[in-house]
């Protein structure tokens, strides 16, 4: 009986850090990417400053410069610190989408996303990630009110980052 517990034990460790890995693949995400991939690996891509406000409707997506860290000036602290001391970030202030509903925002790399309406931070409803996949690194869903919002990336480790908008 003990030796069971002992080899349930030990198997478990072994195992327990193979299941925190991320999966790997464009087709591990929980939910359909492709049209956000096929726009986020293209190369016309608007550009646009942290700080700036993009004008766009809905659907949409830019490539975003970022900055260091300790320079991104966020307008609200990230719900998580950044893993990495010399990691990027930056904010776009965004209009208002068309209705309320649920929204994704998809980036091509590693990050950190809070999105602020109204002064607050809007929870996160699902989140979808896996590596390997040229053009998205994750995506994360939000129920947006239909009102102006801040997008803020943190946790970046490059100088820019190209996210999509899209309703779900």
């Amino acid at each position: 009986m003990v030796k069971s517990v002992i080899i349930g034990l030990v198997a478990c460790a072994i195992a327990g850090p193979c299941l925190a890995q991320e999966p790997v693949g464009c087709d591990k995400f929980k939910w359909p990417l492709d049209k956000e991939r096929a726009t986020l690996t293209g190369t016309d891509l608007p550009k646009v400053a942290s700080g700036d406000r993009v004008t766009w409707r809905f659907p949409w997506a830019t490539t975003v410069a970022l900055v260091p860290f300790a320079d991104a000036k966020l307008p609200t602290a990230p719900e998580r610190a950044p893993k990495s001391p010399t990691s990027f970030a930056g904010y776009v202030q965004v209009p208002a989408p068309p209705r309320a509903g649920t929204y994704k925002i998809t980036l091509s790399s590693e990050g950190w996303i809070d999105v602020v309406q109204d002064g607050h931070a809007v929870k996160a409803t699902a989140f979808s990630g896996a590596t390997g996949c040229e053009g998205v690194r994750k995506s994360v869903k939000f129920n947006l009110a239909a009102q102006p919002l801040t997008l803020e990336l943190s946790g970046v480790p490059a100088d820019s980052i190209k996210i999509a908008v899209s309703a779900e």
